[in-house]
């Protein structure tokens, strides 16, 4: 299972309401690379895809590939601002490390 936060929700809403092109939900997977070995990526789609694992939380469906599954599950997804900026952040339980930036991890 995904779980985004209420900030991470909120976040989602809005760029969902100021798309140009209507929204399905949130893809979220991962990738080989990064400076622990596995990134995060996402983003808004229009629809998921057949095979993709399909999560709701906090209202908005969450698109999971297969391969990316076993690495994501049980993560939280956030949303912080703070004086250095603000983005999406990532509670893995996964992970066995990650980087300082906190956007990839191995």
């Amino acid at each position: 299972m995904i779980h985004l936060t209420d900030s991470a929700a909120s976040a989602l809403r809005s760029a969902i309401e100021g798309a140009e092109h209507p929204v399905g939900g949130l893809r979220l997977m991962v990738e080989v690379g990064g400076c622990a070995g596995y990134k995060y990526m996402m983003g808004l789609v229009e629809a998921g895809e057949p095979e993709d694992a399909v999560f709701e939380s906090e209202g908005i469906r969450v698109f999971v590939d297969g391969e990316s599954l076993p690495h994501l599950a049980g993560t939280t997804v956030d949303f912080v601002s703070s004086l250095e900026g603000a983005g999406f952040t990532f509670e893995n339980p996964q992970a066995a490390w990650s980087c300082s930036c906190g956007r990839s991890f191995g």
